[in-house]
C-alpha cells in the first residue's frame, strides 16, 4: 500500500477513533469537536466524512469489528481454511449484531463518489483485509504471490457487510445457513489457491 494510502487510513481512523470516545462519553458531538479530538481540520474531517451523521454511523461499528489478535491469540492452528473460517465467522457474528447500522453506513458510503485517484481519501476503512491476511499468515508460504493475493481478494467478498445484505436482500437465506455456505466458500477459494503452483 503507498504511504499515503497509509496515511489516509490513519487519518480516517483517528476521527473514527475520536467520534466513538466523544459518543462514548454520552455526548453528540460536531465535527469540529471531531475533528479537534484528532488533530486535523475540520477541512480534513469533511474530506474523510461529507457528512456528520457519516462519520456517526460509522465510528461505533469501528469498535465492535472482531480484532484479529483476539481471534487468533490462543490459537495454533496453521490450516488456513480453519483460520480464515474462524475469522469470518467472526465478521459473520458481528455484521447480522450490528445490521441496522451496517446498512446506514453502506448506504452513506454508496453516496461518496469513489476516489479518482491514490490521494484521495478511502470511502471506507478496510477492516477485512487486514483480518484475512492475519488468518493466512502462518500458512503464508504454501501460497505462490498471485495465489495469495487471489485469495484475499476473493475471501474480501465472502467477508464482511455486502456478503449480509446478499444473503438478506438478493438470495434470501437465514443467518446460519448464511454463514454455511460462507464456510463452504472459504474451503472452496483457500483449496483451490493451494493448487497454483
Amino acid at each position: 500500500m503507498p504511504p499515503r494510502t497509509n496515511q489516509h487510513l490513519r487519518t480516517r481512523k483517528d476521527l473514527l477513533l475520536a467520534a466513538a470516545k466523544l459518543l462514548k462519553e454520552g455526548r453528540q458531538p460536531t465535527m469540529d469537536e471531531i475533528a479537534a479530538a484528532a488533530l486535523v481540520s475540520r477541512a480534513t474531517a469533511y474530506r474523510y466524512f461529507p457528512t456528520l451523521e457519516a462519520l456517526l454511523v460509522e465510528a461505533p461499528l469501528d469498535g465492535a469489528m472482531p480484532d484479529a489478535r483476539q481471534i487468533f491469540a490462543e490459537d495454533k492452528s496453521t490450516d488456513p481454511v480453519e483460520r480464515a473460517d474462524r475469522a469470518e465467522a467472526e465478521i459473520h457474528r458481528m455484521s447480522y449484531q450490528n445490521e441496522a447500522q451496517l446498512r446506514l453506513m453502506l448506504a452513506n458510503t454508496l453516496l461518496v463518489r469513489p476516489a479518482e485517484s491514490e490521494a484521495a481519501a478511502p470511502a471506507r476503512q478496510n477492516r477485512r483485509t487486514p483480518l484475512i491476511e492475519a488468518a493466512l499468515a502462518p500458512s503464508r508460504k504454501r501460497f505462490t504471490k498471485e495465489a495469495y493475493e487471489n485469495l484475499c481478494a476473493a475471501l474480501a467478498l465472502v467477508f464482511g457487510t455486502e456478503s449480509m445484505v446478499v444473503f438478506r436482500d438478493v438470495v434470501p437465506l437465514d443467518e446460519r445457513k448464511a454463514r454455511k455456505v460462507k464456510s463452504w466458500a472459504i474451503r472452496a477459494l483457500v483449496q483451490a489457491a493451494l493448487k497454483e503452483r
